[in-house]
């Protein structure tokens, strides 16, 4: 665990958190650590949820399948990033998608319960995490409202733009979590038609782009 400490350190969820106390704090809540191999399952639809997840190092996606079959990406998380957080938090509510690993991932996974109840030695950093979760919990929402509204675009081309744009966060040149297939997923379009359109914006120079690294032409300097 230890040479994850500096990782932790960065999370949202132990920010505020002294490097002396984070190893105390791990152990209050509970932690422990668990590896997967690419496309193993961590957690299944429909399961409840008693726990919520760091990821150490991989990343890992959360999938849907339709009716008809048709996958879709919610989300992607990567090393440092939290997950699971809303459903452990409403542990009668059962997992609407899958979570999988995209590559060897390790997860550090925390006890909901231990998170939310302050323990009889009162950590000093105790309220500390729990603001923390809350904070990360509304971010959670804006993150799911902005995939909204990338879908709420009628056309290919406006959803591109519109994640493009926001996965940018004003940078000239940006890495993307998704290979093709994946951003189709995502974004809930053909994959061909979507190949097509990216050639048809890079070719009226609005972007450039090389396997998953984009760069928006008309992003400020």
């Amino acid at each position: 665990m230890e040479r994850y400490l500096p990782l932790l350190r960065q999370t949202a969820l132990f920010a505020g958190v002294g490097s002396e106390q984070l190893p105390l704090m791990l152990n209050c809540l509970g932690a422990y650590r668990k590896s997967y191999r690419r496309g193993d399952y961590i957690f299944h639809q429909e399961e409840r949820l008693s726990t919520l997840c760091i990821v150490l190092q991989g990343s890992v996606f959360l999938l849907r399948d339709d009716y008809a079959g048709n996958r879709e990406i919610i989300a992607a998380f990567r090393p440092g990033q939290l997950f699971g957080e809303a459903f452990a938090c409403l542990p009668q509510q059962p997992l609407h998608c899958d979570a999988i690993a995209q590559k060897p991932t390790e997860l550090l996974f925390l006890e909901i319960r231990k998170v939310l109840t302050v323990c009889s030695s009162a950590c000093e950093f105790h309220h500390r995490v729990i603001e923390n979760l809350l904070y990360l919990l509304a971010e959670q929402n804006l993150r799911l409202n902005l995939k909204l509204e990338h879908l709420s675009h009628r056309t290919t081309r406006e959803k591109l733009l519109s994640y493009l744009h926001e996965q940018s966060r004003g940078s000239r040149s940006f890495t993307i979590p998704f290979n093709r297939q994946q951003l189709a997923d995502y974004l809930a379009v053909d994959r061909s038609a979507m190949c097509r359109e990216l050639s048809r914006l890079q070719r009226e120079g609005l972007i450039n782009y090389h396997k998953n690294v984009f760069c928006l032409q008309d992003a400020e300097e």
